[in-house]
């Protein structure tokens, strides 16, 4: 039997609904800083390893309600899919906002949050993503990389909230244009979205990590075992 509420408790709201939108640029061109590290061919698979391990815990988290790839490329394609993601076309976007800003379009609805989530962020835990999305947040909320500069993650509120604005020094100018907006945006540091993979040093400080860490990132850990470099 269901029993109306007592007068003036209010109804618990549900929170709003979390779309995660994951962009992948086209892997003969992936993390092309690594090369003087890492062959095409080893780069690929490490890309597309990173891409599971992190598809793998935005699946798991409760608070995500869809999660969106961006790409035209053939392996990113169906390893997304394999992962229980929705692929969207990023219609030869030119840059990483660019691929977001299709993510969006094609898949968000308004009530939606939107967060813009890395590929190369392997480290990133289930338990971080549920602090971040069932904590009251601001409408634009910048992730930082670990050397407080760049944006490794962007959560919007709505999604429209401001233009995405990824590269150097895009920390700045993610706040900035909040501002602009007249919205209020702050910066939150997440411990396992901290490191993404770029450079040669990035992938000596994973390999460190991982040699210091039990389990976590499965499908990365397994390629970096394979590697050289």
């Amino acid at each position: 039997m269901t029993h109306a509420p007592e007068p003036g408790v209010p109804l618990q709201a549900r929170p709003r609904p979390v779309l995660a939108i994951v962009p992948v640029k086209d892997l003969a061109f992936a993390k092309s800083r690594l090369a003087e590290t890492l062959d095409l061919s080893e780069r690929r698979q490490l890309v597309l390893a990173m891409l599971a391990d992190v598809l793998m815990n935005l699946r798991r988290c409760e608070a995500v309600d869809r999660v969106v790839v961006v790409t035209d490329d053939r392996e990113a394609r169906h390893r997304a899919t394999a992962e229980g993601a929705t692929v969207v076309a990023d219609e030869g976007a030119s840059s990483h906002s660019e691929a977001a800003l299709r993510g969006i379009a094609a898949a968000a609805h308004p009530d939606d949050r939107v967060l813009l989530a890395p590929g190369d962020c392997p480290l990133v835990t289930v338990e971080d993503l549920d602090a971040l999305l069932t904590t009251p947040q601001p409408p634009v909320v910048v992730v930082p990389d670990r050397h407080g500069a760049g944006t490794n993650a962007l959560l919007l509120d709505p999604p429209d909230a401001i233009i995405p604005s990824f590269g150097p020094d895009s920390l700045r100018r993610h706040l900035e244009l909040a501002s602009a907006a007249g919205l209020e945006g702050v910066s939150r540091v997440v411990p396992s979205l901290a490191l993404d993979i770029d450079t040669p040093e990035d992938l000596a400080t994973l390999r460190a990590r991982f040699a210091s860490l039990r389990g976590g990132a499965p499908a990365t850990r397994g390629v970096i075992t394979g590697i050289r470099g």
